[in-house]
């Protein structure tokens, strides 16, 4: 059976994510008040009903107080052996922020007289540390469409994902901060940069002209080197010790050129090496 259980920031998109999991077959419970984890996994196990073998379920801060049930609940998963994965889904601050604002919707957390929607923010990012901590699946929502998002979650869960280590080469750029959900970052700003060309500044890596510039040169080829060297290497050593994403960032300036060309020479890799990898560009299309 698969349990995925969805928490993270309010306001970072975990309905949006439920909804792309319903989509794709999962039997989805929004907002499951953490006590009843142990018996709803109970009853999806022993069910003979077949949609109960792909479950998912949103805990969030809505519980209060209960929420620290959660930790007990996972405890007694592990101790019990029941196979589960977490989401995490994460924003930053000053994006949850705009988006409270924009929806004019109630932090979970604030009361607008003694606590603020900055400071509920800031106390949910807090309490959320030993989840985040144990997460399998971290995703950063703060530049995604929700399209984006459900083509993530749909990408990480479908049926032909498995058990196995998925890597997810994303490119970036830095001028609009780093990807919360990375777990290995290369800056790649050191290499020849596209931008000054007058004939490729417009262009983006998914275009030829701008592969071939980046990587004409020695300097990116001795860098390639190395980091498929570092790759190759620890991937493996990733894999071994169950780690179900690995979020490779490959950063330039703008995460227009030099990350995505990267980002794209990674992802062919992988795959040509038999490693199930995906790609997410996620600031190439900004101004």
């Amino acid at each position: 059976m698969e349990f995925i259980i969805i928490t993270g920031l309010s306001g970072a998109g975990k309905s949006n994510a439920l909804h792309a999991l319903e989509d794709i077959g999962y039997y989805c419970v929004d907002n499951i008040p953490p006590m009843l984890l142990s018996t709803l996994y109970t009853l999806c196990e022993t069910s003979n009903d077949t949609r109960m073998q792909k479950v998912a379920v949103v805990v969030d801060i809505r519980g209060g107080e209960v929420f620290d049930s959660l930790f007990d609940q996972l405890k007694t998963f592990k101790e019990e052996g029941k196979r589960y994965k977490i989401l995490f889904l994460d924003a930053k601050s000053d994006i949850l922020l705009i988006r409270y604002k924009e929806t004019r919707r109630k932090h979970p957390l604030a009361d607008g007289i003694n606590v603020s929607t900055d400071d509920a923010v800031k106390l949910e990012r807090e309490l959320l540390k030993p989840v985040k901590a144990h997460a399998d699946f971290v995703i950063d929502t703060s530049y995604m469409a929700i399209k984006q998002l459900k083509e993530r979650v749909t990408t990480l869960f479908s049926e032909n994902a498995g058990d196995s280590l998925i890597v997810t080469c994303m490119s970036f750029g830095f001028k609009y901060g780093i990807p919360l959900e990375a777990d290995l970052l290369f800056d790649v700003r050191c290499l020849p940069n596209p931008y000054y060309v007058k004939e490729l500044k417009q262009l983006t890596g998914l275009d030829e002209a701008v592969r071939e510039y980046v990587l004409k040169f020695d300097e990116t080829q001795k860098y390639i080197e190395k980091l498929l060297a570092l790759l190759d290497y620890s991937v493996p050593l990733y894999r071994a010790e169950g780690k179900s994403e690995l979020v490779i960032a490959v950063g330039c300036t703008g995460g227009k050129h030099r990350s995505v060309t990267l980002a794209r020479l990674l992802n062919s890799h992988f795959i040509e090496n038999g490693q199930k990898s995906t790609i997410h560009h996620r600031d190439i299309w900004k101004a």
